[in-house]
């Protein structure tokens, strides 16, 4: 165990290294001043230009700057926004949880629905509520996520008027942000009408999470189905039956485990494509997170903000997606077994 930790580190340590070594070649490679571009600050006379350069010692070799700048974002100094001349790292933790709990809430939906309706239609496999659960599934994987937010604003919020168009809460409740949640900020703040702000904040959640959790949901049922149904043809399964155990008995013995374990590692996959679609859905339903966030800085040119929301996005994918499977490996050691024999 102590060395697949050790393993699993290093290769954290080494991708964050390399991404950290991506954002800082950005302020080179995008238009205008390095200094700037890094930075976010703009010298008004030659005086400032030089002391900003001797500070972040941009007139030494290219290899000192990046030691440099990992120094200053490890330390939170992570540069200024060109728009709002705010600093990013409070700008990036603000929107960044934003994404985030539209993601952990979708994610959420995928599990306690999609890995139910996926056991049972393995279990039923080729029935007719299998191939309309399968059926289901297929189309709605199909759809494009940002098509299928479009349809549901068309359908519920401009056509039925049941669902908030845009936003994260409504302008009359003022939440202070603490953790980021929207949901967690209003338990713990000192509103007294708690239950209208939850209903109003769970109203402009309903939409944003169902686009992007249908289509999660949808990957989660035909993984676990094909799982199942895997185990289901094994042959510990056969002697079982052998035995004279009833199907819940097998179920729940053999089944439930055993299927369980392929799609754990299949989640860290779902991981990026649930963060990229949130992303998507974020700047149609005018959702404050990290993706509406690049897109406005993508239309006024903050290239600082581009730098760092890249930074920030890749750091959170990477570190979620190394985390989950060095889970899956430690769960299921057997694994590491296998897919050494298989080099």
């Amino acid at each position: 165990m102590i060395q697949i930790l050790i393993r699993y580190s290093t290769l954290l340590f080494l991708t964050l290294l390399v991404l950290a070594f991506m954002s800082f070649s950005l302020a080179y490679l995008f238009p205008g001043d390095p200094l700037e571009n890094l930075t976010g600050l703009v010298p008004q006379n030659e005086m400032q230009r030089e002391a900003l350069t001797r500070q972040f010692k941009l007139d030494g070799p290219y290899l000192i700057q990046f030691f440099h700048y990992v120094e200053n974002m490890l330390a939170g100094n992570w540069g200024y926004s060109f728009t709002s001349g705010l600093p990013l790292r409070e700008e990036v933790g603000i929107a960044l949880p934003a994404t985030i709990e539209l993601a952990t809430y979708a994610m959420l939906m995928a599990l306690f629905i999609g890995i139910p309706l996926g056991y049972y239609a393995g279990m039923r496999c080729y029935s007719t509520s299998d191939h309309v659960i399968n059926s289901t599934s297929i189309t709605t994987y199909s759809f494009p996520v940002f098509w299928f937010a479009l349809l549901l604003i068309l359908i519920f919020s401009l056509q039925l008027d049941s669902a908030p168009l845009s936003g994260r809460i409504s302008l009359l409740y003022d939440i202070e942000p603490i953790t980021g949640f929207i949901i967690v900020d209003i338990l713990l703040s000192e509103l007294a009408n708690k239950p209208l702000a939850l209903k109003d904040a769970f109203s402009h959640l309903a939409l944003p999470t169902l686009a992007i959790g249908a289509i999660t949901t949808a990957s989660m049922i035909r993984i676990t189905r094909r799982s199942v149904i895997d185990v289901k043809h094994r042959p510990y399964i056969a002697a079982a039956v052998s035995r004279g155990l009833s199907s819940w008995q097998i179920f729940f013995r053999h089944i439930l485990r055993n299927a369980l374990l392929p799609i754990l590692p299949l989640m860290a996959i779902q991981i990026t494509t649930l963060i990229t679609n949130a992303m998507i859905v974020e700047t149609l339903f005018s959702w404050p997170g990290i993706g509406n966030w690049l897109i406005q800085a993508i239309y006024q040119r903050d290239y600082p903000a581009l730098r760092v929301g890249m930074m920030a996005v890749s750091t959170v994918v990477i570190t979620l997606t190394i985390l989950v499977d060095l889970f899956n490996r430690l769960i299921d050691p057997s694994r590491e077994k296998y897919e050494r024999a298989t080099v």
